[in-house]
């Protein structure tokens, strides 16, 4: 499709019209030799030159105005229109599969369900949105592991998370190391793009580094932690395994303390999640407080054209300078 990129340049066009017309004549030498029949030989000679004779020797200067006024409009030629620019944040996902993560205390479309389960749901809706995003995601629990890379296929992250299991990373939880493993995964992206969410339902048992002392190595990488806590506290609904490994009450050994202090630390939030409903209030939160840069509206392909326009008016000034084409049309 043709266009011109600066249409408002065609406002040009009549400006030596203009300048011919409020601009006074320019005034010509008064000749030294006086001769009485001068004034006939002038009339003379106007007489002599044809209206089509002055449209001919002003024709080539028209041209190049129109030219180089066409060139100052910048005609260009668009192509299809290019798919808008893949930009927005950069997130880690850090998911607990620990364990406790296997307690039924919570519900999902009104049915009990494990915490695992219900994180799993809210969590697939949350990558949903993330148009524009890579995402990445780590599963830990005694060990922490990168299970994807940060990607653009959302797609895949999704399929990732909803294949995890309890026990697939460790029994244990180490928060720490999770923490850490995420560090080295954004601290090479730009500085206004980190994020990692953080879903555990205890506190550290395991792991090299504590979670505060990872904490504040994410916040000199300026990277965001929002830290969400799983567990109902009500003692009903705790499970016969539960019981059996001596966790009466699974929602105590949650560390909100230390997740409060990790969100504290890297400017981030705590979500304390109880059931599915504020895990869902948790996910929009979340969405609110690090939006995805959505993509820009599509952009075309552009082919300048403008070249061709200045080229003629530059070769048609060349010709017209050339002492042998102003004698051919003076004499004509």
């Amino acid at each position: 499709m043709f266009e011109l990129a600066w249409p408002a340049s065609l406002l040009l066009l009549p400006l030596p019209w203009l300048l011919r017309w409020l601009l006074p004549p320019a005034k010509r030498p008064e000749a030294a030799l006086q001769i009485a029949f001068l004034a006939r030989l002038q009339r003379l000679n106007a007489g002599q030159l044809s209206a089509a004779r002055t449209h001919r020797r002003s024709a080539p200067l028209i041209l190049i105005w129109l030219l180089l006024v066409l060139a100052a409009a910048r005609p260009q030629l668009l192509g299809a229109p290019l798919p808008p620019p893949s930009s927005g944040r950069d997130m880690m996902l850090a998911v607990d599969l620990s364990a406790s993560m296997d307690t039924r205390d919570m519900r999902l479309d009104d049915q009990p369900s494990d915490r695992l389960s219900v994180v799993k749901h809210w969590l697939d809706a949350l990558i949903e949105q993330r148009t524009g995003d890579r995402i990445g995601l780590i599963l830990f629990g005694t060990r922490a592991y990168v299970q994807s890379p940060l990607t653009y296929d959302l797609h895949s992250v999704r399929q990732w998370l909803d294949e995890a299991f309890i026990g697939l990373a460790g029994r244990d939880t180490a928060i720490g190391d999770a923490i850490g493993l995420a560090i080295k995964r954004l601290m090479e992206q730009p500085t206004n793009s980190r994020v990692l969410l953080l879903v555990t339902d205890g506190a550290n048992t395991a792991g090299g580094i504590s979670p505060i002392q990872a904490a504040r190595l994410a916040a000199d990488e300026h990277i965001r932690i929002f830290t969400i806590g799983v567990g109902a506290e009500s003692q009903g609904n705790t499970d016969l395994m539960s019981l059996l490994e001596g966790n009466a009450d699974p929602a105590s050994d949650l560390d909100e303390t230390t997740l409060q202090e990790i969100a504290k630390i890297t400017d981030g939030a705590y979500f304390r999640v109880r059931d599915s409903a504020s895990l869902a209030s948790a996910v929009e939160r979340i969405e609110q407080l690090e939006p995805s840069l959505r993509s820009g509206p599509a952009t075309r392909q552009a082919l300048p054209l403008y070249h061709w326009p200045l080229a003629m008016a530059l070769l048609i000034s060349l010709l017209w300078s050339s002492p042998s084409l102003r004698r051919r049309l003076h004499a004509d």
